[in-house]
């Protein structure tokens, strides 16, 4: 399922904002002046599906919709607490309008405790819940309690009253699990440690370099598949012999094809090579001179079998790690990028000195992080949001914006809405553009 049209009315009091998206381009640019809620707009979609339902209540409105391809549409509507004799809490209603059925209708609980209101991620599990109060864990807290501060002396009055919070009804659990979102936020420098804060040697025990957190996810991504690769060469390396005896290459398998693979199997080894997924070999050099008769063409038949298969693991990481590569020496003109299993993505001087990511500039670091989250974390058919990617991009960067992120869309298969000032990142795409503009009368 996708989405065709997201629109809200009296977004801060003021703005009715529809904004229809561009489903074939799979892009849709969202541009505006300050303060007309670009930002609050793709933090209400990012509330919805990820159920950090404290999104919804503390930005200002009165309706926000979201119709999708197949004629549903989802409405969150807000009604004052009549029970509260401050009446300061909002009321949050889902309304779920499917072709040929009844309205569904839900309203997430609201969590409270004396001077403090938190909204439960309805998502998280007893087991999740307990956790937390066992082991103390602040970055868990964190994830259950959205953008608060939580002393641990209350966390069990919350765990207890969430056991007799309503269940999150099936329709809506489904409704949110047919469309990833991943939101790439302005902060998007810093990522939340999952290291205790004892281990971390820094002002900001909490939180770390992003180029940091994903140059190891994309080692721990390559030793993973290396693993994998072992695994499979050792399952075909114990049946190869049976193998060979058992079956036959085919009759229009020609020595010209069978050497044409061999050189192909080598092209793939060596690309490999290049982008650090596989080691050099110490005899890279793999000819087969003489003629090829029947029996070893039996053999090679059955080899090139097996090494096709092994290497189609790397396929996909491969595709994405040459792409990320290719834009980065693109853009990075004096610094030398290299992928290992080791550290991931490493960077020396133009003289060979190694250079850390987190001594980029704050450009390049933008940069970076964009284009990894793309890359490497974004699900297939999900909603990408991405909040002024134009930050600390120069000029030229951000004109070859679009062109990047086409590419990668082409790769990755998936929808962006994306949010800017910057009329280099739109360059001449005003096609793919909406206006939030207009007072509400």
């Amino acid at each position: 399922m996708r989405i065709n049209k997201i629109s809200v009315t009296k977004l801060f009091g003021v703005f009715n904002h529809p904004v229809s998206l561009n489903r074939e381009d799979r892009i849709t640019i969202i541009h505006s002046p300050n303060g007309f809620g670009k930002t609050a707009l793709l933090r209400l979609i990012n509330g919805f599906f990820n159920s950090r339902y404290s999104e919804l209540r503390t930005i200002p409105f009165a309706e926000f919709r979201i119709d999708f391809d197949d004629g549903s549409q989802v409405q969150v509507t807000k009604s004052i607490d009549q029970t509260n004799e401050n009446k300061k809490d909002e009321e949050l209603t889902f309304h779920f309008n499917r072709p040929g059925a009844e309205v569904e209708i839900f309203s997430p609980d609201l969590l409270t405790h004396p001077g403090v209101k938190l909204d439960f991620h309805l998502s998280a599990t007893e087991d999740e819940v307990n956790s937390v109060i066992q082991l103390g864990d602040k970055n868990t807290i964190t994830q259950l309690f959205p953008r608060q501060n939580i002393a641990m002396s209350f966390i069990e009055d919350f765990t207890n009253l969430a056991r007799r919070l309503k269940q999150e009804p099936k329709w809506l659990s489904e409704l949110k699990s047919s469309i990833d979102i991943h939101f790439i936020e302005t902060q998007r420098l810093l990522t939340p440690s999952s290291v205790p804060e004892a281990a971390v040697d820094t002002k900001h025990p909490s939180m770390i370099p992003s180029v940091s957190i994903y140059s190891q996810e994309l080692a721990e991504e390559i030793q993973a598949k290396l693993a994998e690769y072992g695994a499979l060469s050792q399952s075909l390396e114990r049946t190869f012999p049976a193998r060979i005896f058992n079956k036959k290459a085919p009759s229009n398998l020609t020595e010209e094809t069978l050497r044409d693979k061999l050189n192909k199997i080598e092209e793939k080894r060596y690309r490999l090579i290049e982008i650090g997924l596989l080691d050099k070999d110490e005899n890279p050099d793999f000819q087969i001179e003489q003629h090829i008769d029947n029996t070893t063409k039996n053999i090679l038949s059955v080899y090139v079998e097996d090494v096709e298969q092994k290497l189609m693991v790397f396929k996909e990481l491969a595709t994405k790690i040459e792409l990320f590569v290719r834009i980065i020496k693109q853009r990075f003109l004096y610094k030398n990028m290299s992928i290992s299993k080791e550290k991931g993505f490493t960077f020396t001087t133009p003289d060979g000195k190694p250079l850390s990511p987190t001594d980029l500039s704050f450009g390049e670091q933008h940069e970076l992080v964009m284009l990894y989250e793309l890359l490497f974390k974004v699900q297939p058919n999900s909603l990408v949001l991405i909040d002024e990617p134009e930050l600390s991009l120069h000029i030229a960067w951000q004109i070859e914006f679009l062109k990047d992120l086409r590419a990668i869309i082409k790769l990755a298969n998936f929808d962006v809405l994306l949010a800017t000032h910057s009329p280099d990142i739109i360059d001449d795409s005003w096609d793919l553009t909406v206006e939030l503009q207009g007072l509400v009368e």
